[in-house]
């Protein structure tokens, strides 16, 4: 049967599984000696991830999952992130939910499901990117997300990383960014035979000015690179191309470089940068957006028109991604949300999310296994009624 007749019939037999499925819940491992190769959590507690392992044909397949949760750029932010479960072991769940791309389920993840699944917690607030150290004689923070990302590996590599046969290295927002960051670095952990991909989910940040004409997020991305020690983990063929290095931060300047084949899977009118990043707090002190970022529906023309040149700035950036990458592939498509892999409702289910009739699970299904060429590019809002609007997001 061709998978995506496969995938129909399993979701027209299974239109109720996403609500009756018990949940997969997935015990944390911490790192092992994690203190000896300094890779620890803003608060200096061990870092730590999920891991479910795979089973039958997928046994020797493995599927990386960043997990996301925005940055922190000064002290003040970092310090307070220290003392949540963004910057410490100390407060996370000691399970995780898998669901989605992460699934255990052949009828709600038919390609990935009996792979190996891990999923990388995030506690440094840079991307799995800093290498630095705040120590001013009575208060410590650890920027260590480098060592992290590569004490995690180490610990996975004799579990059965080192003979993969298959990988996906992916991520979510800030975790999604994490796999530009880390893609090609991820291939040289791995067998020269294996077949190794990278999928970004909801991690295609814009450098993009805010509706007061201001680089708001670019100077954020400045003061996390010099505070947290980034530069010099950054693509080396990005930084040694461009005047300012630091733009390497941004996929758009890095993808290029990438050598390693690269899924993105974005909203077009993702809601994170649409509230943080094109319409800011500090760029909307009277309000006036309150109403759009809550319901796009209540979008005046005007807002609506800058959010279609925030969507036009988008497939602009992606056009020579597009155009040249011949194992690339892309899913943009034009709903108001983050993350769409980790969800069921947004991954597979009866009433998933749908670009030219495809769901996001057969989109990167099919790249991931070379069944068909995947470049989606969904039509401009609204005319997309497959959308799960997913707003609002704090």
């Amino acid at each position: 049967m061709r998978v995506a007749a496969y995938v129909s019939a399993v979701m027209l037999t299974c239109a109720w599984c996403v609500l009756s499925e018990p949940r997969l819940e997935v015990p944390m491992t911490l790192v092992r000696n994690a203190s000896h190769q300094e890779a620890l959590c803003l608060d200096g507690s061990s870092p730590a991830y999920h891991l479910h392992r795979g089973f039958g044909a997928g046994a020797g397949n493995w599927l990386l999952q960043f997990e996301g949760g925005g940055w922190c750029n000064d002290l003040e932010s970092c310090f307070q992130r220290a003392g949540t479960r963004r910057g410490s072991t100390r407060y996370m769940s000691k399970f995780e939910v898998f669901s989605g791309i992460l699934s255990n389920n052949a009828s709600l993840n038919p390609d990935f499901y009996n792979w190996n699944r891990v999923k990388l917690r995030y506690c440094d607030g840079a991307s799995f990117a800093g290498d630095a150290k705040f120590d001013n004689g009575t208060s410590i923070l650890y920027f260590r997300g480098q060592k992290i990302w590569q004490a995690i590996i180490n610990d996975l590599l004799p579990k059965g990383l080192s003979k993969a046969k298959k990988a996906l290295l992916s991520g979510c927002s800030a975790g999604g960014l994490a796999s530009f960051l880390h893609c090609d670095n991820f291939t040289s952990f791995l067998p020269q035979n294996a077949s190794v991909k990278c999928l970004s989910d909801a991690g295609f940040f814009l450098d993009e000015k805010d509706i007061s004409l201001n680089h708001s997020m670019r100077a954020f991305y400045e003061e996390l690179i010099a505070l947290q020690g980034v530069e010099k983990n950054l693509h080396e063929n990005c930084t040694s191309s461009l005047h300012y290095p630091h733009l390497c931060f941004f996929p758009q300047y890095a993808l290029e470089f990438i050598k390693t084949p690269f899924f993105i899977l974005n909203s077009a009118y993702d809601v994170y940068q649409f509230h943080h990043m094109l319409v800011p707090p500090t760029a909307d002190l009277h309000g006036r957006w309150n109403h759009c970022k809550l319901d796009p529906v209540a979008c005046n023309p005007n807002q609506l028109s800058i959010l279609q040149g925030f969507r036009k700035d988008m497939l602009t950036a992606l056009k020579q991604f597009y155009t040249y990458s011949r194992r690339g592939g892309m899913f943009i498509n034009s709903c108001f949300a983050h993350c769409q892999s980790e969800s069921q409702d947004t991954w597979l289910a009866i009433d998933s999310p749908r670009v030219n009739n495809k769901t996001i699970a057969e989109a990167i299904g099919d790249w991931y296994f070379s069944r068909r060429i995947t470049k989606e590019i969904d039509c401009a809002y609204p005319c997309d009624t497959t959308c799960h609007n997913l707003i609002p997001l704090a």
